[in-house]
C-alpha cells in the first residue's frame, strides 16, 4: 500500500499467496516448504494470521529471510481471532501480483503448480482463471490418494457459478489461480463479505459468474486431510443450522454482487431449500421438512408424485419404527446377492 493507502499497481508476472492461518504451527511449514521450492519463482507471500495463541507467527517468521534469499516477497498481518474471510481481508491490500491463489495453511503446492498455471494464462489472455486437480492427503493413516472430500464434476464444463454453488464440482481453494485485477473490480474496495464461514464462496462465486474457467488435468494442490481441522470437526444442531442460516445469507449477497436475473434468483431459492430441507430431516425436524418440501414443490422443484413420496417418508419411514418396518420388508423382499 502507497502512504495514502491506495493500492500500488500489479507487477506483471507476480504471484499473490494469501494465506489465512490460525493455530498452524504444527502444519504451516509443509505448506510454506513447498511454496519455497516453486519452480516459479516470482512470488509474494502475504501471511495473514487470525489471532494464533500458538507458535503460528513464530514459525513464519523462520521462513522470511529464505523467501527474501530467493527474491520473493514476504509479509506478516495479524489481526484478533475471527474467522477466514476476515483474515483474506486483511492481506487483500498488500497485493501486488497479477495473479492470486489463496491456499490453506495446512495444504501444500506441488513444485510446479504455480508455474503450470501462471503458463497456461499466459498462453491464454482469454482466460481470467485456471484450476487444477485436488489430490488428497490422509496425514492421520499417511495414505495418498485418499478418497476426495468433494465432487469433481464434469472438467470439461468451464461455467462453474453453478456446479459450484450446488456442490456438483469442488470449492477447493489452493487449486484457483484468478487475475487480481478483474477480481479487484469485484471488490474494488479489496473485501470480501465476511460470514464467519470460510472464504471460498466470497472469492470464487462472483468470479465465476463472469468467467469461464478451464481445468488443467492435473493434481498440483495437496488437500491435507485432518479430522482435527476446522473444517472437519463435528458441530452441533445449533451450530449447523447456524452454518446453513449464514451461507444462506451469504448466498443472497453474493446474487446481489452477480446482479443475478429472476430466474437465477430463484434457482438460488431452490439450492437453498433443498439445503433446508436436507438439514430438517437429518435431525428430524418434521415441520422444517415438510415446510421446506411444500415450498419446493410450489416453485417446480418437485412433481407430485415426489412430494407424494417424500411426504409419506417423513410421516412413516423417518422414524425408529418405520425403519425397522422397511428393513424387515427389504430383508424379506430383495433377492440375496449371487
Amino acid at each position: 500500500m502507497r502512504p495514502d493507502n491506495t493500492p500500488l499497481p500489479f507487477q506483471s508476472g507476480l504471484v499473490s499467496v494469501i494465506t489465512p492461518v490460525y493455530n498452524g504451527e504444527t502444519y504451516l511449514s509443509r505448506l510454506l516448504t513447498s511454496l519455497l521450492f516453486q519452480s516459479y519463482p516470482h512470488l509474494e507471500i502475504i501471511l495473514s494470521d487470525d489471532g494464533s495463541t500458538d507458535g503460528t507467527l513464530r514459525i513464519a517468521e523462520g521462513f522470511r529471510e529464505r523467501f527474501l534469499a530467493k527474491g520473493c516477497g514476504f509479509r506478516t498481518v495479524t489481526g484478533p481471532h475471527k474467522n477466514a474471510s476476515a483474515a483474506i481481508n486483511r492481506g487483500l491490500p498488500y497485493v501486488t501480483g497479477e495473479f492470486l491463489i489463496w491456499p490453506d495453511g495446512d495444504d501444500a503446492l506441488e513444485p510446479d503448480s504455480v508455474q503450470k498455471r501462471v503458463y497456461f494464462l499466459r498462453a491464454h489472455p482469454e482466460y481470467q482463471c485456471v484450476r487444477s486437480l485436488p489430490f488428497y492427503f490422509d496425514v492421520e493413516t499417511g495414505t495418498p490418494g485418499a478418497k476426495p472430500d468433494e465432487s469433481i464434476g464434469d472438467l470439461d464444463n468451464e461455467d462453474l457459478f453453478w456446479p459450484l454453488l450446488e456442490a456438483r464440482t469442488y470449492v477447493c481453494c489452493g487449486c484457483y489461480m484468478l487475475r487480481s485485477r478483474p477480481f479487484f473490480e469485484i471488490y474494488p474496495d479489496r473485501r470480501i463479505p465476511e460470514y464467519g464461514i470460510g472464504q471460498n464462496f466470497q472469492m470464487l462465486l462472483p468470479f465465476m459468474y463472469r468467467y469461464k474457467c478451464p481445468t488443467l488435468r492435473e493434481p498440483l494442490y495437496v488437500v491435507t486431510l485432518r479430522r482435527g481441522s476446522h473444517s472437519r470437526t463435528p458441530l452441533t444442531q445449533a451450530q449447523e443450522t447456524a452454518k446453513y442460516a449464514a451461507y444462506e445469507r451469504l448466498a443472497d449477497e453474493i446474487a446481489g454482487l452477480c446482479h443475478l436475473d429472476p430466474e437465477e434468483r430463484k434457482r438460488v431459492q431452490r439450492w437453498k431449500l433443498r439445503r433446508r430441507y436436507a438439514l430438517s430431516l437429518k435431525y428430524g425436524r418434521k415441520r422444517g421438512s415438510f415446510l421446506a418440501l411444500y415450498r419446493l414443490y410450489a416453485c417446480g422443484d418437485l412433481s407430485l408424485t415426489s412430494l407424494a413420496k417424500n411426504t409419506a417418508w417423513i410421516c412413516f419411514f423417518n422414524n425408529p419404527t418405520g425403519k425397522k418396518l422397511y428393513q424387515a420388508y427389504k430383508a424379506r423382499h430383495e433377492k440375496p446377492q449371487a
